[in-house]
């Protein structure tokens, strides 16, 4: 088995792979669902991070910048894939993470600060302020290059919006789970005219993702088929019941697919409740993407949530 340094250094896997998904609930409504599997882009920085990253990559090589500096809690997906990005690119890194220092052993943050990534630890309230000049200054330097938290800024769409031609047909849906807007604002600049967006918020009070796609890719606010489902968080962000976690591991199980609670899992749940309530048209064709963080899964069997 490679250590985690060899997985990190090994070539990306793109296009990422197609998956045609089998399941009883999906004959019944006569429709076909594929996983475009962006969880299998790179086995350590994968799935919409990879996406995401790649043009605050190439404006940091394009501006000079050599350092890169981004937010998170102590379990982010994101933080994790930047660290990561950061040693592949040759490009110093810090987090500013919510919470304690004592935060640093998890799985997360201990591969983070394996490869580099200075941690710097903040209370709640000061984390509010990160998107304040003033507070950020003394974090900055000349060389330094802010990546928002998840990635999520205008330089995220153009990677995202790249993997719609990846895909050899045009399905009638695409589906997605949907936290900071990011790569939603990036599959509504890729789609093409006729093709529908369902995104699964996977957080309680979803209502202002739709601004923040709209600041994010001001054509959004004209561009139609595209909607946020809010209904299925399932308690909120990080949230999932026992009965939310046993679908996903049947659904798994059951399909081959491998997903975790927090955004794959909870999203596809949402997807095929969607389905049994009616609100997908017969026959459709959907692709979901599969955004990865199934790393994360490591970090809830260390808070004994799994």
């Amino acid at each position: 088995m490679p250590s985690q340094n060899e997985a990190l250094l090994a070539p990306g896997l793109l296009p990422s792979p197609l998956h045609q998904i089998q399941h009883p609930l999906l004959d019944a409504h006569g429709v076909k669902l594929w996983c475009k599997r962006d969880d299998l882009i790179h086995p350590t920085l994968s799935g919409n991070k990879w996406r995401k990253l790649k043009y605050h990559l190439k404006q940091a090589d394009a501006l000079g910048k050599t350092h890169l500096l981004s937010f998170g809690g102590a379990y982010s997906n994101h933080i994790h894939a930047l660290a990561a990005a950061g040693l592949r690119a040759g490009l110093r890194t810090t987090g500013i993470i919510r919470g304690e220092p004592e935060a640093v052993s998890n799985a997360t943050l201990s591969a983070a600060k394996g490869w580099g990534m200075d941690l710097i630890f903040v209370d709640r309230q000061s984390y509010r302020r990160r998107q304040d000049p003033e507070w950020l200054a003394r974090f900055m330097a000349p060389d330094t290059l802010i990546v928002p938290e998840g990635g999520s800024s205008p330089l995220a769409i153009p990677g995202v919006a790249e993997l719609v031609a990846e895909v050899p047909f045009s399905p009638d849906l695409w589906v997605l789970p949907c936290a900071s807007g990011g790569t939603l604002a990036g599959l509504i600049a890729g789609k093409r005219e006729r093709e529908q967006v369902l995104a699964i918020a996977v957080l309680k009070g979803g209502a202002f993702i739709h601004d923040e796609v709209c600041r994010l890719h001001p054509v959004a606010a004209n561009t139609a088929g595209w909607r946020i489902a809010l209904e299925h968080h399932d308690g909120g962000y990080a949230k999932f019941s026992p009965a939310l976690w046993q679908w996903v591991q049947d659904f798994s199980a059951q399909t081959g697919l491998p997903l975790e609670p927090i955004y794959s899992g909870k999203a596809m749940w949402g997807l095929f409740r969607e389905l049994a309530a009616g609100h997908i048209p017969r026959g459709s064709e959907i692709v979901f993407i599969h955004t990865g963080g199934l790393q994360g899964l490591a970090g809830l069997r260390e808070q004994g949530r799994l």
